[in-house]
């Protein structure tokens, strides 16, 4: 039986899958390619990259119009600054790629890779490829895969290798040489120790043409997914499911692949029986809680600093800041963490929205009484409660709370949260969306039928107040939530905890905290 796929290259006869040729600009690839252009193809980790290029090269050779070989340099990463060891790995790595996947001309590589040995690292891979290329009786095309996990000086080598002859293609050095990985080779930056400095990717490369991003399914191709497992076993998804995996996801292949595992091979096995809208929501907690390969990598991330100051301005929702480094944003979209939607920087997905907080107030929550009876009342949910213990809390031990987040600017946005995740202790869930420059955050807590809509704002001026309740009233209208709450974070200094804290009733069901 077939299965969705959460580690490795896609395999048609193994996993349930989108063509992907279908996923990318064919034409314009083959254009690209007629033209002798060298490009590059970036998109985050497990988007399926690795499975587009082998399927790319696969179609390239059966055309026969080329000779396409895929190489992932990957293993060399070890060498680190060590060029002589780097080259040597990669060329090795070609070796044993080549004649598993191109034995018809593996002979011919083999000969010139066992002359090579003899040539010095800096001029090995562009000698070997200048042989190669005019060996053949059709043009070399060569697809580098996880370039950018190349370090230091053997990145810089590799990338003036291929450079260096250039201008001899296509008879003598390859017509097309497609770089892929994480990010555009422009955005380098590379530590050179042999030169003791900082050289670029642009100036290392600056033969690149065009830069590809690999997209997210869209929401038909979700779909089309999923159906495949009901044409496979006859198990049907409510038509529910589709949309709220899209609402999850927004198309993160890797995500859209895992909650369909974890629902239909670990938590409904039977296929005479549907996948519910309440499965899809106990995978995706089921996949946060046991922190998945994908979802740990995301989590380190945020402790890189160049990540902390593009994300931390974005919990709290504040607006564009002229402070923020570009490149810093540009890393961090390809790392596939956030993307800009109508003008705002947002995290990708719904559940990215949910982990990285989770995951920056994890020990806070801990720390905090987990009791959930001085909350609940006939199983219902007293939100007033809750916040009037909160605004207590705040006022006693904010400062030193606050202190111990790498956050700084969400601190009080992260400590509401730990505050309210206890919530998920009594079957209550959580929902968040923010955003840079949105100008408050909203959270919406769902408890036995019950929807809970708050806005978290900073006291920026006179007219935070009027602001927050109008964008309070549509969010309760969006989330069809019948309690608001407009809370407000006075983080002025010069202004007395009496004057911060505060309660006040407004109209609409919606209370107004001071904090």
């Amino acid at each position: 039986m077939k299965f969705f796929n959460t580690a490795g290259p896609m395999v048609p006869e193994d996993h349930y899958c989108i063509d992907p040729l279908e996923r990318i600009n064919r034409k314009e690839i083959l254009n690209l390619i007629d033209q002798k252009k060298y490009f590059v193809m970036h998109a985050p980790r497990q988007t399926g990259k690795t499975s587009c290029l082998l399927a790319l090269r696969n179609y390239l050779n059966a055309s026969g119009n080329f000779y396409c070989v895929y190489v992932n340099v990957e293993d060399a990463q070890a060498a680190r600054e060590d060029v002589e060891r780097g080259i040597r790995t990669i060329l090795s790595k070609m070796e044993g790629t080549i004649s598993i996947n191109n034995s018809n001309i593996y002979p011919l590589f083999q000969s010139i890779y066992l002359e090579s040995n003899t040539i010095p690292a800096h001029n090995a891979l562009g000698r070997v490829f200048q042989k190669f290329s005019s060996s053949l009786d059709k043009p070399l095309v060569i697809f580098f895969d996880e370039i950018d996990s190349l370090v230091g000086d053997t990145l810089i080598s590799v990338l003036r290798q291929l450079r260096g002859s250039y201008e001899n293609r296509p008879k003598n050095f390859p017509q097309s040489i497609i770089l892929c990985g994480i990010r555009d080779v422009r955005d380098y930056r590379i530590h050179s120790d042999k030169e003791k400095a900082i050289i670029t990717g642009g100036s290392a490369f600056n033969i690149r043409s065009e830069s590809l991003r690999l997209g997210d399914f869209s929401e038909e191709e979700t779909k089309k997914l999923y159906l495949e497992h009901t044409k496979e076993t006859g198990q049907i998804f409510n038509e529910d499911v589709f949309p709220y995996v899209f609402k999850l996801t927004e198309g993160q292949p890797w995500l859209v692949n895992a909650l369909a595992y974890e629902t239909c091979f670990k938590l409904e096995k039977d296929r005479s029986k549907p996948i519910t809208k309440e499965l899809i929501e106990e995978a995706k907690e089921n996949m946060i809680l046991r922190r998945d390969t994908h979802i740990d990598i995301l989590i380190d991330k945020l402790s890189e600093d160049r990540v902390r100051r593009v994300i931390d301005p974005i919990l709290c929702s504040d607006e564009d800041s002229p402070e923020l480094n570009p490149n810093d944003v540009s890393y961090v979209i390809d790392m596939g963490l956030i993307k800009k939607k109508l003008g705002k920087y947002v995290v990708s997905n719904a559940i990215y929205r949910e982990i990285i907080p989770r995951e920056l107030i994890q020990t806070t929550q801990y720390s905090l009484e987990q009791d959930i009876l001085w909350y609940t009342e006939n199983n219902k949910l007293r939100m007033d409660k809750l916040l009037e213990r909160f605004q207590e809390f705040f006022r006693e031990n904010s400062e030193a709370w606050l202190e111990r987040f790498a956050y700084k600017e969400a601190g009080p946005h992260l400590l509401l949260m730990a505050f309210l995740q206890r919530v998920l202790n009594g079957g209550g869930r959580i929902f968040r969306e923010y955003g840079l420059g949105m100008k408050r955050m909203d959270i919406l807590v769902e408890y036995h039928n019950e929807k809970f809509a708050l806005e978290l704002k900073i006291l920026r001026n006179e007219k935070t107040k009027e602001e927050g309740l109008k964008q309070l009233k549509m969010y309760m209208d969006k989330s069809a939530a019948k309690d608001g709450h407009l809370i407000i974070f006075n983080k002025s200094k010069e202004i007395s905890w009496g004057q911060k804290i505060y309660k006040e009733q407004a109209r609409d069901n919606i209370t107004i905290w001071g904090m």
